[in-house]
């Protein structure tokens, strides 16, 4: 069984693809990029603050599935500009916390809307 999730608490999808999926016992979250969903807009200028943003964006679909950042397995970052990974990986660190997921992250030419950062994930349901 696989089972949509759908949050107001999060950005609605740019295409045609989910916020995130359930199934087997594990989330798999789209790509979220610093959209304020209250706004639908990039209101973050900095990596540290569109960081912020994103990491938020998935928390807030991770609950809505019954799940948390505590349970995230793995990040795949997206990164516009790899001199920002140094405050990229603060911003991380002190929202995932104790949490250490497994993670690849790539410099990238280009993201949607042109935002910095972009950060999937795999969680444990």
């Amino acid at each position: 069984m696989i089972e949509t999730i759908a949050t107001e608490s999060a950005p609605r999808a740019l295409g045609p693809y989910s916020q995130a999926l359930k199934t087997g016992g594990f989330i798999f979250c789209s790509g979220q990029i610093p959209i304020n969903p209250a706004t639908n807009a990039i209101e973050a200028t900095t990596i540290e603050d569109q960081t912020r943003q994103a990491i938020t964006n998935l928390k807030n679909v991770l609950e809505k599935a019954g799940s948390s950042l505590a349970r995230v397995v793995k990040t795949t970052v997206f990164i516009k500009d790899m001199n920002d990974f140094a405050a990229l990986n603060q911003v991380y660190a002190e929202m995932f916390g104790a949490t250490k997921p497994a993670r690849s992250c790539v410099e990238v030419a280009r993201l949607p809307k042109d935002v910095k950062v972009e950060i999937e994930c795999i969680a444990a349901a």
